[in-house]
């Protein structure tokens, strides 16, 4: 079996004395789509900025193509290959959809002519922003700046994208269109970790599934083997329904 990607080893973390994780052991394999689910509060986002260099770690507990990356700062993160899509979106305002977008390229260890992802490309996968280019992000729906934000990981060529709850705040069938794009970003050799408090989204996106509680693992497995009742026993810590 070849090695992950990227995996986390008994990773702690929080935010000063607060602990917010206890001992959380994943892995991601190239081009593989996962998800993180659980309720508010669960360490999810926490999670995730752990491994991109948000917060502080012990370096053996992140590893990316099997070196240690624990702490790295972001911005090496993202030369070395991981970008996020982080919550709430954080586009840079009074700048266009592809001024947002120049940001990214111009930061890119990859030139965008020799990238996996350019323009054009992005604006073939979200047909509206080659439409809305020009535009200030402010004057965009939510799903159109979800979108500009996801573009904008992409273009700096990652080979792992850390999404953030992409659907919060979203109407059903802009995450509809959103979720309908994860197979070709997956497609194109980027592996996905997906948080998601949707079970549902989480299950038919993914391949794999962890769900924590209270900064711990409780269930892990593939995604669409798992029942509603071993989720929601793991996503709640008792036996409730899963909506």
């Amino acid at each position: 079996m070849s090695e992950p990607i990227l995996s986390t080893h008994g990773l702690v973390g929080g935010y000063g004395d607060f602990q917010a994780l206890y001992g959380i052991d994943l892995h991601l394999n190239a081009g593989e789509v996962i998800s993180l689910i659980g309720a508010n509060g669960a360490g999810k986002s926490t999670f995730l900025k752990s491994i991109f260099g948000m917060l502080p770690v012990a370096r053996d507990m992140v590893r990316y193509r099997g070196t240690p990356i624990g702490g790295t700062p972001t911005h090496e993160l993202v030369k070395r290959g991981i970008a996020m899509v982080p919550e709430g979106r954080r586009l840079f305002l009074g700048m266009t959809v592809e001024e947002n977008m120049r940001v990214a390229i111009d930061n890119a260890a990859i030139p965008e002519s020799r990238g996996q992802w350019n323009r054009e490309r992005l604006f073939d996968l979200f047909p509206i922003l080659r439409d809305k280019r020009r535009q200030p992000v402010e004057a965009l729906s939510g799903g159109q700046q979800q979108m500009v934000a996801i573009s904008r990981a992409l273009l700096c060529q990652p080979q792992v994208l850390l999404c953030d709850e992409i659907s919060l705040g979203l109407a059903p069938k802009v995450i509809r269109e959103i979720y309908a794009v994860l197979p070709d970003i997956s497609a194109a050799g980027t592996a996905i970790v997906l948080v998601e408090q949707d079970v549902t989204l989480a299950q038919e996106a993914t391949s794999r599934l962890y769900c924590l509680l209270e900064g711990r693992v409780t269930l892990t497995g593939n995604s669409r083997d798992l029942s509603r009742e071993a989720i929601a026993a793991a996503y709640f810590g008792g036996s409730h329904a899963v909506a």
